[in-house]
């Protein structure tokens, strides 16, 4: 709350109280009546010279020695109103000091009552987008409020970023009760980033690197994904491609060894090429875009999936037969675009990764799209550790994730409590693609 402004004080007037030796007095009655709703009631203590206290004592009708005098700021107010200045304090505080006086007990207050406003919001909001039971969504929550991001941005720009971020959740999510955001290919759609944000903000660039909304999903998609908060580009681009959303349509690239479309279409033409001449392919998402109906494969014919690159290198190395795509990883969304054409096209998808946590949680967000696993069961596991020497034995860290392809694979993971990573298990792969 402002003091509203009043007429000036006239010449003579401000001339006698505008003197420097009385701007201590001003200062320090404008600190008091800023903490006390402008109300002009308790002390302020002002240093005053010969000229100060001859000044304000003529103001008060008596005499004042100089040094350090306490003044009572209700007879001030009065001396004020009776004498030529004709306003109380408030007013003369205000011109004498240049700027009018706030409120600030009563804007703090606002203020407040506005952040409850907008925390009530936003619990209304998460409910309708049927988020508000989501284990991941406390947490987030807390670390939004605590980070004080959305403090510094203020009250406006905290609201509407806030609204656009769980527009941007809810958009990313099937069924938003059992595992809020959903990752890869548990998302309703595969999305661009900038499509995503004109369709949940209403502007392209909504979303975009800096933006608060962008920062608030973000932090939503690691606290889902149980992975640390972004703090770098390539962080943030990994959390995007987490829930299907591509950065950008030419960066995030899938490897694939062998896929040789048939048909007459020139770029299953150039694919078959490239098989005939050995060669990997790093295929974007905006070509897989390029040719959305061109089929991949014949149906049944089988597709082996893996995680880490080191077993795509050793087909080529081997120039085994098989066909053979590699994720790097979590795929990218040009990966997951990959997979969901083959799985829909009626190709035999197969799919192996690593035997931790976030490998299992790779593994069976692929499952999901219609892949079957390859050498992914407990009797695997099982083999794969019994052959690992003492030195290279690694501990799982982390959650257990269920395997519902083979519920005996994660018990019996989190009783061995040993990681295996899918190169110590080429032996066992390779052979599998030496069926073309």
């Amino acid at each position: 709350m402002t003091a509203p402004s009043l007429p000036q004080l006239s010449a003579p007037v401000r001339g006698y109280l505008g003197d420097p030796s009385l701007a201590v007095l001003w200062t320090a009655a404008r600190r008091r009546l800023e903490r006390t709703r402008l109300s002009p009631t308790g002390t302020v203590q002002a240093q005053l010279d010969a000229e100060g206290a001859k000044r304000l004592g003529g103001l008060l009708g008596t005499r004042l020695e100089p040094g350090l005098r306490q003044i009572q700021l209700d007879s001030l107010d009065a001396a004020l109103r009776a004498s030529a200045a004709q306003c109380g304090l408030v007013s003369v505080v205000a011109e004498l000091t240049g700027r009018p006086l706030q409120d600030r007990a009563s804007a703090k207050e606002t203020q407040q009552a506005a952040w409850t406003a907008l925390w009530q919001q936003l619990d209304g909001d998460l409910t309708r987008a049927g988020l508000a039971h989501a284990d991941w969504v406390l947490g987030w929550l807390g670390d939004v409020r605590n980070t004080g991001v959305l403090t510094r941005a203020g009250i406006e720009a905290a609201a509407t970023a806030l609204g656009s971020a769980v527009h941007t959740i809810a958009a990313l999510t099937d069924t938003p009760l059992h595992a809020p955001v959903r990752t890869g290919a548990e998302a309703v759609r595969q999305w661009e980033l900038s499509e995503l944000a004109a369709h949940t903000t209403g502007d392209a660039h909504g979303l975009d690197e800096g933006r608060l909304a962008s920062l608030l999903v973000l932090k939503a998609i690691a606290a889902a994904c149980a992975l640390p908060s972004p703090v770098s580009a390539a962080s943030r681009r990994m959390l995007w491609e987490q829930v299907g959303v591509s950065t950008d349509s030419l960066s995030g690239t899938v490897m694939v060894w062998r896929l040789a479309p048939p048909g007459p279409h020139p770029w299953a033409e150039m694919m078959r090429v490239r098989c005939g001449l050995s060669l990997v392919t790093h295929l974007t998402l905006q070509e897989l875009h390029t040719v959305p109906t061109v089929a991949l494969t014949a149906p049944g014919t089988t597709v082996h999936f893996c995680e880490n690159p080191q077993v795509l290198q050793a087909a080529v190395r081997h120039d085994l037969p098989g066909i053979l795509v590699c994720g790097s990883g979590n795929p990218s969304a040009a990966g997951w675009e990959l997979l969901q054409r083959l799985t829909a096209g009626g190709a035999d998808v197969a799919y192996h990764g690593d035997f931790d946590w976030p490998g299992i949680a790779i593994a069976e967000r692929v499952m999901r799209t219609g892949a079957r696993p390859w050498r992914m069961h407990a009797a695997d596991y099982l083999n794969a550790l019994n052959e690992l020497s003492a030195e290279r034995l690694i501990p799982l860290v982390g959650p257990a994730v269920p395997t519902p392809w083979d519920p005996g694979l994660s018990a019996v993971m989190s009783q061995r409590g040993v990681a295996v990573h899918e190169e110590a298990q080429l032996h066992c792969l390779l052979p599998d693609l030496h069926q073309g």
